[in-house]
């Protein structure tokens, strides 16, 4: 990492809490400079894992981390340029969308207790669609905490269990998946298996949008629930794969791990793609608020006959 992981949490949480600010005084002109702060920081904060995530061989979020400190000077330009009053309006969503997707996604991944809870619930229900569809017998095991000074039990954890302030290792907070009569699986469930993350960006997405309530009320009643579902489709047939397919190897991948790294993240970047045309559908003035914000940033050449 280029900043302490404490150092980038901080600016990518004050640069959140400065786009919020500037989203709920979008009427005031002088909060465009806030804004500004604010992506740097936050530009600051993920492009700080591409790292990270380079030394992980991640060829996927390596780009995605790298992009976000280009993304966020665009932004800074495009607060900074003379915008028509739909340019302006979609600055201000992009404020809200990232503040109030960002904010509670660092306060869950921060919050021990709100990361073990997040990962029981998926996990449970993944265990239970296995078990009741009669594919596999299996339970949730012991939750485990990964800390620079080892691997603890949860119960037996000493750690602030309400803010992240030990060393941690990757994966921090894991929940072993067992057969029903305690046979070992070897497949443990951690806060990146919730889809949290796609259901937030979503949540910050259409809840920041400037419609009607019923209409932001029945996207995300058709967007969450579907992610969620997929989610759990997703992770019982990784369990299933890696279950039936012991000793398969491709590339010196095991099922499970050509499975998660590959063809299931291959599969939920193309259901990302899938839904988010059908918002595009239900709500195009996300649409007309994404390409107006790649015009404004110079990502996306202005056609001369649209009207503004």
């Amino acid at each position: 990492m280029f900043l302490s992981k404490e150092v980038a949490t901080i600016a990518g949480a004050l640069g959140m809490v400065f786009l919020a600010i500037s989203w709920h005084r979008r009427h005031n002109e002088g909060v465009s400079r806030l804004a500004q702060c604010g992506w740097i920081l936050v530009g600051l904060y993920f492009f700080n894992d591409s790292l990270y995530y380079f030394e992980l061989e991640d060829l996927v979020l390596t780009i995605m981390t790298a992009l976000a400190l280009p993304i966020a000077v665009a932004l800074v330009i495009a607060e900074a340029r003379s915008l028509t009053e739909r340019d302006r309006a979609a600055l201000n969503w992009a404020r809200g969308c990232v503040a109030y997707a960002g904010g509670p996604y660092l306060l869950v991944a921060h919050i021990p207790w709100l990361s073990v809870l997040a990962i029981w619930f998926v996990a449970t229900q993944v265990a239970m669609f296995l078990s009741f569809t009669g594919t596999v017998d299996i339970k949730l095991g012991e939750t485990y905490v990964n800390t620079d000074e080892g691997r603890f039990l949860w119960d037996d954890w000493d750690g602030n269990k309400w803010f992240m302030t030990d060393g941690f290792a990757e994966h921090p907070f894991q929940t072993e998946l067992i057969m029903a009569d305690g046979g070992f699986i070897g497949i443990n469930f951690v806060l990146a298996c919730t889809a949290l993350q796609s259901m937030i960006v979503f949540i910050g997405a259409i809840s920041v949008l400037d419609v009607d309530r019923k209409r932001r009320i029945r996207a995300l009643l058709f967007t969450i629930p579907i992610i969620h579902i997929l989610n759990l489709f997703r992770n019982a047939g990784l369990v299933w794969m890696h279950l039936s397919y012991q000793g398969w190897e491709y590339l010196g991948l095991s099922m499970f791990e050509f499975g998660h790294s590959y063809a299931a993240r291959v599969v939920s970047l193309f259901a990302m793609f899938v839904m988010a045309i059908a918002m595009f559908e239900l709500l195009p003035e996300l649409h007309r608020h994404i390409l107006r914000l790649m015009d404004s940033a110079g990502l996306r050449k202005r056609k001369s006959k649209t009207s503004r």
